[in-house]
């Protein structure tokens, strides 16, 4: 575990605490618009609190949150501001090195996988690589729900001479977890999805967006996959804290509620079962905030 590298966590409500307005339909894009001062200090919270990796506020810089007219208008510019906030937090730190990572999300909406399109959606990760390139150092597609949506990051991003990660959010019913079996939102297997990263060219094939109790197994079914194809690529592991059944469309909703029982302590020994079942890239998603980052990375690291 001590080789295990620290992510950051969830954004939005990390820019709330901080006094950023989020509402839907822009959500985090709105702080980028209105105070993106606070965005830049979210980010050097995260880094304090031991993060090696950030990744830019750019997740809702898509039609799906800002809007069709402001994307085509306003999108570039705006995810220009993203990279540029995460590489000056980056570049603050003395002493040590901090990556940028540019992040691509679904573009037809989270845990969407029914609205993807292929036909379209090069149109739009196209501005957000372009405008993003000069502030990153790796690609991560992120909260991706079926293996299409992967392979539409890898091939935008083919080009750009930069190493980029791949990460799906999986089912995380109730049902999906006393399974056993773990899954994407889109039904496809998790076993499917390491086999297509195997091939794909990613450094890094990780799980967010889901709660933590689905991550242990769908780790290990990676780790398996990727041993019997002698693939060296770094699994990782983002869980949300969020409270219930998702369903759906939850994560294109409101402000969920997030769970009583997952203090900073508890994520922590989460994490420690994933580095255990061979995840060596670990942060946070929605509802872990920079407390359980520093926790987090205290007990990989001791």
């Amino acid at each position: 575990m001590s080789t295990t590298r620290i992510l950051d966590g969830g954004m939005s409500r990390e820019l709330l605490r901080l006094g950023a307005e989020l509402k839907q339909p822009e959500w985090s894009a709105l702080a980028l618009i209105n105070s993106p001062d606070i965005v830049r200090e979210v980010h050097k919270e995260f880094i304090a609190a031991g993060s090696e990796i950030i990744t830019t506020n750019s997740y809702a810089l898509v039609p799906f949150h800002i809007g069709e007219d402001r994307f085509r208008k306003e999108g570039a510019a705006l995810i220009r501001l993203a990279g540029r906030l995460a590489r000056e937090a980056a570049d603050s730190v003395t002493g040590r090195k901090v990556l940028v990572a540019g992040s691509l999300p679904p573009i037809f909406g989270s845990y969407e996988p029914q609205n993807f399109r292929p036909e379209r959606v090069q149109d739009y990760l196209k501005v957000l690589v372009e405008n993003l390139a000069p502030f990153v150092d790796i690609w991560l597609g992120e909260t991706l729900s079926l293996i299409a949506e992967g392979e539409a990051v890898r091939e935008a991003v083919a080009a750009s001479g930069k190493p980029f990660w791949i990460s799906f959010t999986l089912a995380d019913d109730k049902a999906d977890i006393e399974s056993g079996e773990p899954k994407l939102r889109s039904g496809e297997s998790v076993e499917a999805a390491a086999s297509w990263a195997a091939s794909s060219g990613a450094e890094a094939f990780l799980f967010n967006c889901s709660k933590p109790e689905v991550m242990e197994a769908a780790v290990a079914t990676a780790a398996a996959v990727f041993r019997k194809m002698d693939a060296g690529i770094e699994i990782g592991v983002y869980a949300n804290a969020f409270e219930g059944e998702q369903g759906e469309s939850a994560a294109n909703e409101g402000l969920h509620e997030t769970r009583d029982d997952l203090n900073d302590d508890a994520y922590s020994r989460f994490a420690c079962s994933w580095a255990e079942a061979g995840a060596t890239i670990i942060g946070g998603c929605c509802g872990i905030g920079a407390a359980h980052i520093h926790r987090l990375g205290k007990t990989l690291r001791s």
